[in-house]
């Protein structure tokens, strides 16, 4: 299984639409793939239709236990998507609580590693969203991935946030028996204003090769995808947007290739 976390220390920048049109275009290629929610605002979950509000079962469940994961509770949680290859492991509001409870505790930080090494064998990828801000949630992706995207927004309000993030990454990395790669992905990019332009500009000279060399860019039918709750390549797959992400899904693969997998468990 190949796991890659999409993180970023600001919201609004792309997270859930890269993993979702990345998850999707796995999924037309024949891999089996697993989307994870572990957002408590939900934005995975709900553009599926399912309701992060009231949902019954979720990656929640998963840290009730504190790391000892009954063997039949990852494939309970899971729900179907409109592909048939992809699964998603949605997430409820209540993810929102687990820094309150677990304050003070230790033993939360492999929860999803552990989970994956049980759905191991299930799927070729998965595909974890993350919230905007550093705590066990985050945590537990970095651990979990042998490769984190970071989409970042083409205007200047965003470098912050990608600042705080490669910063996280840096504190995670010490704690790592490896380093963990990341990618820098460019998104909303639109070259007919002057913020995107420079923007851009400034992502490329201050973090040069760590930024893949291309870009998402603006594109309305991403949202008209989410609207209907269906992929992006699916809904449109000679758009913009999709063909970049085609594009980044061809990179991240030939990558892969000299890159580890995560270890099991």
């Amino acid at each position: 299984m190949r796991i890659w976390a999409v993180s970023n220390q600001k919201g609004g920048v792309g997270k859930t639409t890269t993993a979702v049109a990345l998850g999707g275009l796995l999924a037309d290629r024949g891999q089996r793939v697993l989307i994870i929610d572990l957002d408590p605002h939900g934005s995975m979950t709900s553009y599926f239709g399912y309701d992060p509000d009231s949902i019954e079962h979720s990656s929640y469940d998963l840290f009730m236990h504190k790391g000892d994961i009954p063997a039949d509770l990852p494939m309970s949680v899971l729900k179907e998507t409109s592909s048939e290859l992809l699964h998603l492991m949605p997430a409820s509001t209540a993810l929102a609580t687990l820094e309150r409870q677990m304050m003070g505790q230790g033993g939360y930080g492999l929860v999803l590693a552990k989970t994956l090494a049980q759905l191991w064998d299930h799927y070729d990828y998965a595909l974890i969203d993350t919230p905007p801000l550093l705590g066990v949630l985050m945590v537990n992706a970095l651990a979990a991935c042998e490769k984190l995207l970071i989409p970042v927004q083409t205007e200047f309000l965003a470098l912050k946030g990608l600042e705080r993030m490669v910063h996280t990454l840096a504190m995670v990395n010490r704690s790592r028996k490896r380093e963990l790669p990341y990618l820098i992905v460019p998104t909303m990019f639109d070259r007919r204003t002057q913020a995107s332009l420079q923007a851009m500009r400034a992502i490329r000279s201050e973090y040069k090769d760590r930024v893949w060399q291309a870009h998402i860019p603006v594109d309305t039918r991403l949202r008209d995808a989410s609207r209907q709750g269906v992929t992006p390549s699916s809904f449109d797959p000679e758009s913009r947007a999709v063909r970049a992400y085609q594009h980044l899904l061809k990179d991240l693969v030939m990558a892969a290739v000299n890159e580890p997998k995560a270890a099991v468990g």
